[in-house]
C-alpha cells in the first residue's frame, strides 16, 4: 500500500471522529441534564427517591469521566504503598493495635460517664495555653525579625563606609597627587587633606580607621618629607622614592590630634609612621604595633596591653642618652635626646615580644609594664655583639628633673 493510498485511509477515518467529537459536548450536557431534570422533579413531587437517583447518577458521571485520574490516583497510591518504609507499616500496626486496646479494655465506654464541664474548664485552660504559646511565637518571630534586620543594617553600613573610604583614597590621590604621578601638593590642598582626613577619621569604626592609616603610612603621606626651598616641591632620592626629612620636613597629611582618645583596639597597624602624632588616651589594646615608628609620639594614658611592639620604633640613639619629647625642646636624632616616644601613664602590660632595650627605655620613662621574670641562675642580662661575645645592657639614661614628663 502505498502512501498516498495511507493518508486516504487515514483522513477517511478522522471525519468521524472529529463529527463525534464535536457532539461530545451536546451528549455531556444531556447527560447532566437528565439528573436535574429529575432532581427538581422530586422536589416538586415531594419523592426523595428522584432526588437521590439524581445525586447517584451524577456521581457515576464523575467517575466514568474522571476514569483517567482515578486510575492515575490508584497508581500512585498503590506506589506510594509499595514504597512505603517498614516503619511506616510499624507505626500503623501500633497505632491500630493501641485503638484497638481502647476499645476492648472499654476507654471509650468511659467517656460517657466523664464530667462535660470539667472536660469544658480544661478545654479552656488549653485554649489559654495555646494563646500564651501563639503570643510567644510572635514574640520570637519579632524578635528574629529585629535580628535579621539588624544584620542587614550592619551590613548595609559596612558597605557604605568601603565606598566612602575608596572614594577618600580617590580623592586625596586625585588632590595631592599631579597628572604624571608626582607629589604636587601645596599648603592649601594639604589643609584640605588633613581636613578630609579628620572628618572621615571621625566618622568611621576601628577598621576604617585603620584602613585609612596604613594607606596613608604606605603612600608616604604622614612621613615628613624633604622639601625644595625654592618651590616646596618633595625631593626624590633617586631610589624611586622621597628623601625623607625628620629635622624640617613637611608631610602631607599631619595626624597631629586626630587620634586622642581614638578606639583601635585588635587593628592592623604594622609599619605605620606615628612619628610626632597625638595618641593621648588611645585605646590600642591587642594591636599589631610591629615595625611602627612611635618616635616622637604622645602615648600618653594610652592603652597598649596585649600590642606586639616587635622591633617598634619607640627611641633613637642610645639607650644611655635617648629621652622622650618635650614641647620647645628641639629633637636630637643623632642622640635620641626629645625625639622619643612619650611613654608616660602608658599601659604596656602583656605587650608581645618586646625587646630589652624596649623594656628599658618604657621603664625609664613612667610606663607600666609587668614585672619582669626572674633570669636564670647562670644567665645574665646580656646581649649578643656582632663578634659573639656578650655585653651586658648599658643602664638607661638617669632621666633629669628638666626632662622628667
Amino acid at each position: 500500500m502505498t502512501d498516498e493510498a495511507l493518508a486516504r485511509e487515514g483522513s477517511s477515518q478522522e471525519l468521524p471522529l472529529a463529527s463525534l467529537s464535536s457532539g461530545r459536548p451536546l451528549l455531556n450536557l444531556l447527560l447532566l441534564g437528565i439528573p436535574a431534570l429529575l432532581l427538581l422533579l422530586g422536589q416538586w413531587a415531594g419523592q426523595p427517591a428522584l432526588g437521590w437517583g439524581a445525586v447517584l447518577a451524577w456521581l457515576g458521571l464523575a467517575g466514568w469521566w474522571g476514569q483517567p485520574l482515578w486510575v492515575q490516583i490508584g497508581r500512585d497510591l498503590w506506589q506510594w504503598l509499595t514504597t512505603w518504609p517498614s516503619l511506616g507499616w510499624a507505626a500503623a500496626a501500633l497505632g491500630l493495635a493501641v485503638m484497638g486496646g481502647l476499645v476492648w479494655s472499654g476507654a471509650f465506654s468511659a467517656l460517657g460517664s466523664l464530667s462535660w464541664e470539667a472536660i469544658g474548664a480544661l478545654g479552656e485552660v488549653f485554649g489559654a495555653t495555646g494563646q500564651i504559646l501563639i503570643a510567644l511565637l510572635a514574640a520570637y518571630i519579632a524578635w528574629r525579625q529585629y535580628v535579621i534586620s539588624r544584620d542587614l543594617t550592619i551590613q548595609q553600613n559596612i558597605i557604605t563606609q568601603q565606598q566612602t573610604i575608596d572614594a577618600y583614597f580617590e580623592g586625596i590621590s586625585n588632590l595631592v597627587l599631579s597628572p604624571d604621578g608626582q607629589l604636587d601638593d601645596w599648603p592649601l590642598e594639604r589643609a584640605i587633606a588633613a581636613g578630609r582626613t579628620a572628618a572621615l577619621l571621625n566618622g568611621v569604626d576601628r577598621f576604617g580607621k585603620a584602613k585609612i592609616l596604613r594607606f596613608l603610612s604606605t603612600a608616604n603621606l604622614l612621613s615628613p618629607l624633604r622639601r625644595d626651598e625654592h618651590l616646596g616641591r618633595p625631593i626624590l632620592d633617586g631610589k624611586g622614592g622621597y628623601q625623607r626629612d625628620r629635622l624640617n620636613g613637611i608631610r602631607v597629611v599631619n595626624l597631629g590630634t586626630m587620634l586622642e582618645g581614638a578606639d583601635l583596639h585588635g587593628t592592623l597597624l604594622r609599619g605605620v609612621d606615628f612619628s610626632e602624632a597625638s595618641l593621648e588616651r588611645a585605646n590600642l589594646r591587642d594591636c599589631d604595633l610591629s615595625h611602627t615608628n612611635l618616635c616622637g609620639a604622645n602615648l600618653r594614658n594610652a592603652d597598649l596591653r596585649g600590642a606586639d611592639l616587635y622591633r617598634a620604633l619607640l627611641f633613637v640613639g642610645s639607650l644611655q642618652t635617648a629621652s622622650p619629647a618635650q614641647p620647645g625642646k628641639k629633637p636630637d636624632f643623632k642622640s635620641g635626646a626629645y625625639a622619643g616616644a612619650i611613654v608616660a601613664g602608658a599601659d604596656f602590660r602583656r605587650v608581645r615580644r618586646l625587646s630589652p632595650e624596649q623594656r628599658a627605655y618604657l621603664a625609664a620613662w613612667g610606663a607600666k609594664l609587668d614585672p619582669e621574670p626572674p633570669l636564670p641562675l647562670n644567665s645574665s642580662a646580656s646581649r649578643l655583639d656582632p663578634g659573639g661575645e656578650t655585653e651586658p645592657l648599658p643602664p638607661p639614661a638617669e632621666p633629669p628633673a628638666s626632662r622628667r614628663p
